[in-house]
């Protein structure tokens, strides 16, 4: 019998769509097609991949309409914030932008005698699996640039997106991508592993779990293929006695939120100096009790379900743990929240780091918020986690923020700023977080290899 992916709408609970996977026959069969193609794309001028890339980014964007409530339906964003289209055009335009320069071999020295250089080689065959909470925007992270620079690319997206790779795909070979060369293909946890194993890729760029991370590693052991990783993340924002309160709350709060939560380097936690903190705490309660929760289909929703009931479980969890242990919560239930996946955004004081809603990944609408005496006390609260993806640091003082940055065990220091993706910086992160990176010049070198030339002219 074949198996089957099923994506489970979390508006209703019902099957929003289903796709059979591939047999682990088929799928070598595709790994193999692309890596035949790859060389002859990589051979093509710079440009024309790069305008390639981009005309299936713009057939996307050709798509929004369809796309908004297609994602509504399949992880619950509502259709008033409009898809992901400017981030995702944002990024690939970065990419090619930069891809020139980027992709330039570095010039050693020439002389009568010798031409040194180190040029940029693609790796090969590019695997991309892609996380359903930003579909969009975290699988063209990787994938613009990794077809820029002359990479064939499968794209193994998530159950709870299943229709996200295959617009992608479709958009991209509509636009003159050849379809060797950008696959989507739908796998079980097996086959991919059976392949990565195989040695069937020659990168993989993982976005997901901890314990996903965990497997990916696992299932490269020995092949020497490189694994590219972002994991969990437990992001902190700091407000020092010196902030624009009402910016910092504002932001804050929507980077905590937005997107029900569910956001890579959303703000898990807060630290506010005892000057602002009751303040602070008075305007976030009164941001979280304006929400709407509902519908994500509803123009008037603001806040939409998450993208599984089992999601909202855990988070569920966290916080009664935590109110058991003398966390106070101060917001309502909702009327709208089920107890399934309409989960009411909760704001949490009196929090402690012995509580899992400090310290585990929550990954929904709930934010601790702790008081703090100064510096020293905050860089230590926030550098007490597994995880280190971005840290938000608020104040008017930009040294005090480099320094302050400098200490923290993250992949992103912000000031005033949150929950934003940079496409000239690194996006990486360091302890369970993962490794690598993507986006930027680095970014690119991440998925191409250094190849050095010694070139001697004269052999007397």
């Amino acid at each position: 019998m074949t198996h089957t992916l099923k994506c489970v709408s979390p508006i209703d609970g019902t099957v929003y769509a289903e796709r059979p996977v591939l047999s682990l026959a088929e799928a070598q069969d595709a790994a193999a097609e692309g890596r035949a193609a790859q060389a002859a794309w990589a051979a093509r001028p710079l440009e024309e991949r790069s305008r390639l890339v981009m005309a299936g980014v713009a057939r996307i964007g050709e798509m929004n309409d369809e796309i908004v409530p297609e994602l509504a339906r399949m992880m619950g964003r509502p259709v008033r914030f409009g898809g992901e289209f400017g981030g995702f055009n944002e990024r690939a335009s970065y990419m090619a932008g930069i891809a020139e320069t980027a992709l330039a071999p570095i010039e050693v020295g020439e002389d009568a005698t010798f031409k040194r250089y180190i040029k940029r080689v693609p790796l090969g065959l590019v695997l991309v699996v892609a996380p359903w909470n930003y579909p969009y925007m975290t699988a063209i992270n990787t994938v613009a640039p990794a077809l820029i620079a002359g990479n064939a690319v499968m794209l193994k997206h998530a159950t709870q997106t299943l229709l996200v790779g295959e617009r992608m795909a479709r958009a991209f070979h509509e636009a003159g991508v050849p379809e060797e060369v950008f696959q989507n293909v739908f796998l079980d946890h097996d086959t991919t592993s059976a392949l990565i194993g195989a040695k069937a890729f020659d990168f993989v760029n993982f976005t997901g779990s901890v314990g996903g991370g965990r497997a990916m590693e696992q299932a490269a052991a020995g092949t020497f293929t490189g694994v590219g990783l972002e994991l969990g993340g437990k992001d902190p924002g700091y407000v020092m006695e010196d902030a624009d309160l009402d910016a910092a709350v504002d932001t804050l709060i929507d980077g905590a939120m937005f997107n029900s939560g569910q956001c890579c380097c959303g703000i898990e936690r807060i630290y506010v100096h005892e000057a602002l903190y009751d303040a602070f705490v008075e305007k976030a309660v009164a941001i979280v009790k304006a929400y709407k929760l509902g519908n994500p289909l509803d123009e008037e929703t603001t806040i939409g379900p998450m993208a599984h009931v089992r999601f909202a479980k855990e988070v569920r969890a966290q916080i009664a743990e935590a109110l058991e242990a003398g966390a106070v919560a101060h917001i309502e239930t909702a009327p709208e929240d089920d107890g399934g996946a309409y989960l009411t955004p909760q704001i949490l004081t009196d929090v402690t780091h012995d509580m899992r809603v400090m310290r585990d990944e929550s990954f929904g609408p709930v934010v601790g918020i702790m008081k703090v005496t100064d510096d020293e006390e905050a860089v230590a609260l926030m550098n007490d986690s597994p995880f280190g993806l971005t840290a938000s640091l608020w104040t008017a003082d930009l040294d005090r923020a480099q320094s302050i940055g400098d200490r923290i065990e993250t992949g992103t220091v912000f000031m005033n700023r949150a929950d934003y993706l940079d496409p000239g910086l690194c996006w990486t992160g360091c302890k369970q977080t993962g490794r690598g990176g993507g986006l930027s010049v680095i970014g690119y070198h991440n998925l191409t290899r250094p190849k050095s030339y010694h070139l001697k002219k004269v052999t007397k």
